[in-house]
């Protein structure tokens, strides 16, 4: 799995990269299992895609490709594979197992917002921005993750563009409909505010 280090850092910039622990150094710490590139389950990958909106529309040939750039670990039960408020610069796409997603309230307890299957994307809005994450995601059972790391993407952008640009696309997709849904919510709550 050396080769996941040496993506990382032919991608990266300089000695601000070779400081920072990459997203494959961090994984293991947690005790997650390296367990291969994703082209070896290129087939379950192109399946779940298609119930990921993020790369729902790539056919078998761009999912071997987008594969080439992603790796696939295994993780044990209880987990923090992504924690709130930490920098994003990975996303998991859950092959196997469930996560419980969970965000601190407003007395700091951690709270549930939903619990992912396998097709779930996780941290992807994070990865892409570099913002703090939103929620914590723990693994609640043996789980098997499919990881795109930032630096991975920029490697796709560049070696794979038209690939690349279609997942943009698609990104920009989900964030449309993701700021038409909140648009929607806040008009309901300032015609309801209006009316009390």
């Amino acid at each position: 799995m050396e080769t996941v280090h040496g993506n990382e850092q032919r991608a990266g910039t300089g000695a601000a990269t070779a400081t920072r622990r990459t997203p494959h150094e961090r994984l293991l710490a947690l005790g997650l299992k390296p367990v291969g590139r994703a082209t070896e389950y290129a087939d379950q990958i192109y399946a779940l895609m298609a119930k990921t909106p993020l790369f729902s529309g790539l056919d078998i040939d761009e999912t071997r490709k987008l594969g080439a750039f992603m790796y696939v670990y295994e993780a044990p039960p209880g987990v923090t594979v992504i924690n709130e408020g930490e920098t994003g610069d990975f996303m998991v796409l859950l092959m196997e197992g469930m996560v419980d997603v969970l965000r601190r309230n407003r007395y700091n307890y951690p709270s549930r917002i939903a619990v992912a299957q396998a097709g779930h994307a996780l941290g992807e809005m994070s990865m892409f921005d570099g913002e703090p994450r939103f929620a914590s995601c723990v693994t609640l059972d043996n789980s098997r993750l499919a990881v795109l790391t930032r630096d991975a993407l920029m490697l796709v952008l560049s070696d794979e563009p038209k690939l690349g640009n279609k997942i943009l696309l698609k990104l920009v997709q989900l964030l449309s409909d993701r700021l038409r849904q909140t648009s929607a919510k806040l008009v309901s709550y300032l015609e309801a505010a209006r009316e009390a």
